[in-house]
């Protein structure tokens, strides 16, 4: 399941979205594995989505692995950026060619 330029991280989020009837202006916050800051931006321009819509914190922690999205969720939540009712994409990938993604409503 790839685009055609290769990375499935961006066709992953198209199929969530078609699945739930959802755009990419729904969501309110992406919250993606902090592995690669490039990687997280290519996929906000290949979907046509504002980078800051992209959470980060990859620069204050560097790639803090399978406990970047829960890091980032939690950093998040306590400076009240996260309100109740908004839609969250959650999108991870592995080294091991492994990816996956939830939409959540906070």
């Amino acid at each position: 399941m790839h685009d055609s330029n290769g990375h499935p991280v961006v066709e992953l989020v198209l199929q969530a979205l078609k699945m739930n009837g959802l755009k990419a202006k729904d969501i309110k916050y992406v919250i993606p594995h902090q592995a690669n800051l490039r990687i997280n931006q290519m996929v906000a321009e290949k979907l046509g989505m504002p980078k800051e819509k992209f959470l980060s914190n990859i620069h204050k922690y560097g790639n803090t692995t399978a406990a970047s999205i829960p890091l980032l969720l939690d950093e998040n939540y306590r400076i009240g950026k996260l309100q109740r009712g908004d839609l969250l994409l959650l999108i991870a990938f592995g080294s091991g060619f492994t990816w996956g993604s939830a939409l959540l409503r906070w």
